[in-house]
């Protein structure tokens, strides 16, 4: 087993996070971009034609071996990093040009000069550096004959260089916007799992307490004067809340997760959020909706709509009756869902830490709530790849409006 140096294991390790190392399978690197990887081809076939040369390449040198990502007038291969001729100098600083590589003795012995794999005479290298200081290889020109490019062909030839560094920059940060997602997604799994099950352990020890609260008010034995009858009304008072605060956990944790779009009518789902609410629709409850169709998952419409519904039951004008409109409009980003309603509103100023999570304006006369509605709502709709906004009701009272795509 080779032992690599500590410049080689560095380089390997950038090489790893560039997605320049070959394969577990073995096979070489590719730019995965397809648009990218088109880009490097064309690089590659301007760069020898514009050194009047035939031949040119982009080459990854690993620990071991000179891997070609991108060729033209040959087909892309592999060689030892041994027999390499860009491996001897392409961490030189600099850019290398040899007129007749069998005249040099840097490379007259090399296999690729005298005959054993190929006959190079012309051979110019350019170093490929990233902006960390990592050499990954080389944009290489060669020829079979003698050349001598002029000096803005190899001032050019170095611009040709820069820009293939860039879509390689392009492919790192693209690894790493992957990375960084797939870690979000196994973060947010974890999350709704853990939720999931600090719910249900706290859940049945919280459910029992209440059941026997419930049973001790029922208890003929407690006069309605008894002390105790106000200690019972507090823990069956804050219990109560405590299962709410579960079931706003659970479902802010549950917000990013997998999503099971299908076109969903408005109508249908606004009545069983509103039912979840221990209403109905109509004039005498005051929440009306008109009908629509939303490409959405179908439970995390309905939390959203429950989670509005809630608010505006529970941010009323005093002396006003509750009057919220539920609606669904096309635009040029989708379907724009809006929730109107005649309340409290919500001033310019609190619209921003309104929809972060555990956030309440604590108003004088607000309802009971846990400061997760609207910060779940706004990740429901960043999930659908929408937003959340929120804006004045004519008249009074607050309007949210979400976004949800039509195409997934």
């Amino acid at each position: 087993m080779q032992m690599l140096t500590d410049q080689d294991a560095a380089r390997e390790r950038g090489l790893r996070e560039y997605g320049l190392m070959p394969t577990a399978a073995g096979t070489a690197p590719v730019v995965t971009d397809a648009q990218a990887r088109s880009a490097l081809d064309n690089l590659v076939r301007l760069a020898a034609s514009l050194c009047g040369v035939p031949y040119s390449v982009v080459n990854i040198i690993t620990s071991d071996q000179q891997l070609q990502i991108a060729a033209s007038g040959i087909d892309p291969g592999a060689c030892s990093r041994q027999d390499s001729m860009c491996a001897k100098v392409f961490l030189s600083g600099g850019t290398t040009v040899v007129r007749d590589a069998s005249e040099d003795p840097r490379f007259a012995a090399n296999p690729f000069v005298t005959g054993e794999i190929a006959n190079v005479r012309f051979y110019a290298s350019v170093p490929l550096e990233t902006s960390s200081g990592l050499v990954v290889g080389s944009l290489c020109v060669f020829s079979n004959h003698p050349e001598l490019p002029t000096l803005e062909q190899l001032s050019l030839l170095e611009v040709l260089a820069r820009q293939m560094v860039e879509l390689l920059e392009l492919q790192h940060r693209t690894l790493q916007l992957n990375e960084a997602l797939a870690e979000l997604e196994r973060s947010n799994t974890m999350l709704a799992e853990f939720a999931a099950r600090v719910s249900h352990d706290l859940r049945a020890p919280l459910t029992t307490i209440l059941g026997y609260v419930e049973l001790a008010e029922d208890d003929p034995d407690i006069h309605p004067d008894h002390p105790a009858v106000d200690y019972l009304e507090h823990i069956g008072s804050g219990g109560r809340r405590m299962l709410v605060t579960l079931d706003d956990v659970l479902d802010y944790s549950r917000a990013d997760g997998k999503l099971n779009r299908e076109r969903l009518p408005l109508l249908a789902v606004t009545a069983e959020a509103a039912q979840d609410l221990g209403v109905d629709l109509g004039l005498a409850s005051g929440i009306l909706c008109e009908d629509a169709e939303l490409l959405a998952d179908r439970a995390q419409l309905r939390t959203l709509l429950q989670n509005l519904l809630a608010n505006s039951m529970n941010y009323q004008n005093p002396g006003q009756g509750l009057r919220v409109t539920v609606s669904a409009k096309a635009g040029p980003r989708g379907m724009t869902l809006k929730v109107a309603d005649n309340g409290k509103g919500i001033p310019v100023s609190d619209r921003k830490k309104a929809v972060e999570p555990l956030v309440r304006l604590n108003r004088p006369g607000d309802g009971p709530g846990t400061g997760l509605g609207l910060a779940t709502c706004r990740r429901i709709a960043q999930a659908h790849g929408g937003e959340l906004s929120i804006s004045d009701t004519p008249g009074g009272g607050a309007t949210v409006s979400v976004t949800f795509p039509q195409v997934p």
